[in-house]
């Protein structure tokens, strides 16, 4: 069987975690295309060349949930020439035999517009900043929640507003927002409208 969940969202959301999720219910291959552009951001030099050269161990370094990584990823992403070098990958991995979810934030408007269920995670730019401060460590973070949301605010408007593959819901996501929602209630949604698209397919 092939089924294609794509899962977009801007930082901190949930994507992550709802995409896990929902791939382990279903016995899917997950992929976070995140890591992609992390790993091309954060390996410096020619970004380009880095996309076309990514390897396993790219993709294993430990420094790719940081901030800096983040913050990389989001602008080595507005470069075309980067997002085509990493677009026939996740295009053969959405495809693949078993089912996949992708989480990133073009996988239902460029990647995969044919995707069997589309979701578009969101919520507030506050309470995404204050997820991501708390990932950091809280009170014990090397940076303020100020200096977090102020991050979370620039890499929106520079994921919404770039050329090549802004971020925006697909035609016909599932919209989920998780402001005032916990993780299990998030995941139990997804999952539903999941298991409801694939009765309707089979």
């Amino acid at each position: 069987m092939i089924f294609t969940v794509a899962i977009d969202g801007p930082a901190a959301a949930g994507k992550g975690t709802i995409s896990r999720a929902v791939a382990a219910q279903f016995g899917f291959a997950h992929l976070d295309t995140g890591l992609l552009y992390r790993a091309v951001g954060i390996k410096g030099g020619d970004p380009v060349q880095a996309a076309r050269s990514l390897c396993d161990a790219d993709l294993a370094r430990g420094d790719l949930r940081t901030l800096g990584a983040g913050q990389a990823a989001s602008v080595v992403a507005a470069l075309p020439d980067v997002r085509a070098a990493l677009t026939d990958f996740q295009r053969q991995f959405a495809r693949r035999t078993g089912g996949a979810v992708l989480d990133g934030r073009d996988i239902g408007t460029v990647i995969c517009p044919e995707a069997e269920m589309k979701i578009f995670v969101t919520a507030s730019a506050e309470i995404r900043a204050h997820r991501r401060w708390l990932e950091l460590g809280g009170d014990a973070a090397p940076q303020s929640i100020a200096d977090v949301l102020a991050q979370v605010v620039e890499r929106d408007a520079r994921d919404t507003n770039r050329a090549d593959a802004p971020l925006r819901p697909a035609a016909g996501a599932l919209m989920l927002d998780t402001s005032d929602m916990d993780i299990d209630t998030a995941v139990d949604r997804a999952t539903a409208a999941v298991m409801a698209q694939m009765r309707q397919k089979l």
